[in-house]
């Protein structure tokens, strides 16, 4: 039986941790569920504690933030499954799409598949401006990798081991997302895009990336098209 990798970065999760750990737990597949807290401050520290001996669980601790792709390659270097998922923390992504994500992989199709936002799934209305960049964002990234993705910067992106053995992930913060497309497309993986749901967040509720991030990333499409 395949066993999936599920790789859940975390920053100051407190409030959505632990629901959204029990509903990955509850997800009928083998599974090993992979914690790494990127120096918490807000006491999600004390609940990942509670995680440290459960079976399945892994736990893993920064001793200073890093940013998300930090604690994501820390989590990939942890993985014995067949197939990664990453999971974010803060429930804007719902579990239960496991099985629209893995499908492509799982028949055969693929060896990298894309939540999309974009393609239909029940989301959240917010804002306008944000669906502007990613669609700014997505389209540059895709005329340098020659993919025609919808959605670049999504959390969800589910991928087989052998993937994660031939990638090398240097971004340390949102830069993940459009490294991680350029070396997919470079090595020529097959990539599928599925429809998700999407219960975004607002900067009220914790929500993290900024215009900021969105300059950077085009940084980092421009910088991974041309080295590795």
């Amino acid at each position: 039986m395949l066993k999936l990798s599920i790789v859940i970065p975390i920053y100051n999760e407190q409030k959505t941790l632990e629901t959204l750990i029990t509903k990955v737990n509850a997800i009928d597949y083998s599974k090993e569920i992979i914690l790494v807290d990127d120096f918490s401050t807000d006491g999600t520290r004390e609940i990942l504690k509670g995680y440290e001996n459960k079976e399945n669980f892994k736990v893993l601790y920064h001793n200073r933030n890093q940013g998300k792709g930090a604690a994501l390659r820390s989590g990939f270097a942890n993985v014995n499954g067949d197939i990664i998922i990453i999971q974010d923390a803060d429930l804007e992504y719902n579990p239960s799409d496991y099985g629209t994500l893995l499908e492509p992989i799982l028949d055969g199709r693929a060896d990298v598949v894309y939540g999309s936002r974009f393609l239909g799934g029940p989301h959240r209305v917010l804002f306008f401006w944000h669906s502007v960049g990613n669609m700014v964002l997505t389209t540059f990234s895709n005329m340098l990798t020659n993919v025609n993705l919808t959605d670049m910067e999504t959390g969800y992106k589910v991928f087989t081991k052998e993937v994660n053995e031939r990638l090398t992930i240097k971004c340390d913060r949102f830069g993940f997302e459009p490294e991680f497309t350029a070396k997919v497309a470079k090595n020529n993986f097959r990539i599928y895009e599925v429809p998700i749901s999407y219960n975004g967040r607002d900067y009220s509720e914790g929500k993290k990336i900024t215009w900021k991030d969105g300059i950077a990333a085009i940084w980092y499409i421009f910088k991974f098209r041309f080295t590795n």
